[in-house]
């Protein structure tokens, strides 16, 4: 397929070219440490470099390096990485960096093999993380470089396929610089992620539209080819924040689902929107909170948008006195004023609290 286009060793030439005139001087290009190489390819998946480069500096800062990290406790990792969201990925990122601590004395293992099968690690960031920091010969395959092939070499596989997957990972094989693979790693992200852009790329002005299958056939638009994305499930979430005193009560989500180890309320979950509080009053709690509380509906209905999950979210203030005993549900208990501002929350939960100035 390349020998129809331009020899490999052609490529790489005005690829590295274009890449010593054109490449952002972000952070962690400026480092071969793995573990600084790690975090900001954690903090990076699916998070722009722009949101997230004040993320990666608050983790160096609060932990230097991957054993400050493996002793955090893990309330103040998910703290730290609140915003950003797919909190998933903080969980790994502590797990992995205690994994290595104990299993490896620290040290990042060295091959993206071996790099794969820790936890968090997919094909992409274990290659990345070798070619950066080890200098492997060993493609990094994201999305930016999956549509930089799919549009030069004219790909036309399902880039979520295992067919699709092999096709362009033979592709990647044949163009890596043995030589200089971290440099060739890096200039295909870049090139995706400034030159070659999901929408609307100036093809003029690139180095490689002479040869562009994509630019040949005015298919920009069309390549590289994803399967049919799944359907955005709606979901209606109904909170009662209750406060007594300055206190609010909280729980910990524990179960597999959205923001686990993170702090909401006390949440009925509904199949439609609500009118009023009344309509959730079906469990024994709730009917004392209409008995014993001055109950308020935060006038305005949140958005909140997931990868695959639409949230409807509505919120009651529910206050209760101060001197009056009130029994909580299990597994929720009430936090003062400090505790909920430094305990881990969903940057929707954060932003009601601030935006009725609680916080």
């Amino acid at each position: 397929m390349i020998s129809d286009h331009l020899q490999a060793i052609d490529f790489n030439k005005k690829l590295k070219s274009w890449y010593l005139k054109n490449h952002r001087p972000l952070l962690w290009r400026q480092t071969t440490d793995p573990y600084k190489i790690w975090l900001s390819e954690i903090i990076l998946q699916q998070t722009r470099v722009a949101q997230g480069t004040p993320y990666y500096e608050k983790f160096l800062e609060n932990y230097p390096t991957v054993f400050d990290l493996a002793h955090a406790d893990e309330r103040d990792v998910l703290r730290l990485w609140q915003g950003l969201g797919y909190y998933s990925r903080a969980r790994n990122m502590h797990f992995t960096a205690r994994q290595i601590v104990s299993e490896f004395g620290g040290k990042f293992p060295e091959t993206a093999l071996t790099l794969s099968k820790l936890k968090g690690l997919g094909h992409y960031t274990a290659a990345a993380i070798a070619s950066f920091a080890f200098n492997e010969a060993v493609a990094a395959i994201d999305g930016n470089v999956y549509r930089v092939m799919s549009r030069i070499f004219g790909i036309k596989s399902d880039m979520l396929s295992n067919e699709g997957k092999k096709e362009f990972a033979t592709v990647a094989k044949t163009l890596i610089s043995q030589e200089d693979p971290a440099t060739y790693n890096q200039a295909m992200i870049e090139f995706g992620a400034i030159q070659c852009v999901p929408v609307s790329p100036n093809c003029s002005i690139c180095p490689f539209n002479a040869i562009c299958y994509a630019y040949a056939f005015n298919v920009q638009n069309e390549l590289p080819v994803k399967a049919k994305k799944m359907k955005v499930k709606n979901r209606f979430l109904n909170y009662f924040i209750i406060q007594q005193g300055e206190k609010l009560a909280m729980q910990e989500r524990t179960t597999k689902d959205i923001w686990k180890g993170l702090y909401d309320f006390v949440l009925v979950e509904t199949t439609a929107r609500v009118d009023s509080p009344e309509d959730l009053a079906d469990s024994v709690m709730l009917l004392a909170l209409l008995r014993q509380g001055s109950i308020r509906q935060v006038p305005k209905l949140y958005i909140h948008l997931l990868t695959h999950q639409k949230l409807h979210v509505q919120f009651w203030w529910v206050t209760v006195p101060e001197n009056e005993h009130f029994d909580l549900p299990e597994n929720i208990y009430f936090f003062s004023k400090n505790d909920v501002e430094t305990l881990p929350k969903p940057i929707l939960i954060d932003t009601v609290l601030k935006e009725e100035k609680y916080l």
